[in-house]
């Protein structure tokens, strides 16, 4: 059985706990479920963009604990204050170290800014999860999805407001994705099924395979500015970063000094 395996696994047990809970009657009524989405798309594009989407993450099944003594709230406005285009938060407890409550506060301390909820969507309910815990943005991940279950998440996600990220690791999982509701095409550049790899030739290979009128984005495995600079020349508009910033004391003021070596 693979992480990916477990994690799944994990996670379809932790939506029908939820299920049982709230229903999706009870989550239309959240007060952030009727607010107004941001667009991560629209920032991405914008002429002054960093293209940055910045992560809260406190810990990781590679690499165990990160960072656990800094709030979110202190990460994710140091975040934006340094110019991130967006604002990526897990909320997988067990293998990430996230709550829902790290969505609820990364969102009152954020308002104007794009939100990605990061975590491994399985149902639908998980889309109004998202929407009523303040996301602007959900991910899709190809390798624990079918065509027909990337389709129909899209198509809601759209129908709830909401943009979507869909992660992809190599051309195969390109090849089988419907797109017609996806926004953003995300190239993961660490395998989920072993968590191996520590480049983005992942990235580079599959830059001219994506369609061109769906923005793309790189993500995992950027350390250095100069890979900003690389993966742009080959036309990508945003780079998920999380690590490089959380392993340090204060990872805005970290992003900050990243960005003005960009």
């Amino acid at each position: 059985m693979t992480i990916l395996d477990k994690i799944t696994e994990q996670k379809a047990i932790e939506v029908a706990a939820a299920k049982a809970k709230i229903s999706i009657d009870d989550l239309e009524k959240s007060d952030f479920f009727l607010r107004k989405t941001n667009s991560l798309v629209v920032s991405l594009s914008a002429e002054n963009s960093t293209g940055i989407i910045a992560e809260h993450k406190r810990k990781s099944p590679s690499k165990g604990i990160i960072n656990d003594q800094v709030s979110v709230e202190n990460v994710t406005q140091g975040y934006a204050i340094a110019g991130a285009a967006g604002l990526s938060v897990l909320t997988d407890t067990d293998f990430f170290g996230g709550l829902k409550e790290d969505l609820h506060k990364a969102r009152i301390a954020n308002p104007s800014t794009p939100i990605l909820r990061k975590d491994f969507m399985i149902d639908e309910y998980q889309i109004y999860e998202a929407k009523a815990w303040g996301a602007d943005v959900i991910l899709l991940i190809a390798a624990c999805l079918s065509p027909v279950q990337i389709k129909d998440f899209s198509k809601k996600a759209h129908d709830l407001g909401l943009e979507v990220l869909l992660e992809i690791h190599d051309q195969e999982e390109l090849d089988r994705s419907p797109l017609e509701y996806v926004d953003i095409v995300g190239v993961n550049n660490r395998n989920l099924k072993n968590f191996a790899e520590n480049n983005v030739n992942a990235s580079l290979a599959l830059a001219e395979k994506i369609p061109a009128n769906i923005i793309k984005i790189s993500e995992s495995c950027i350390s250095q500015p100069e890979t900003i600079n690389l993966l742009k020349s080959v036309g990508y508009k945003g780079f998920l970063i999380g690590e490089t910033f959380m392993k340090d004391a204060n990872p805005g003021t970290k992003l900050a000094e990243f960005i003005a070596k960009i």
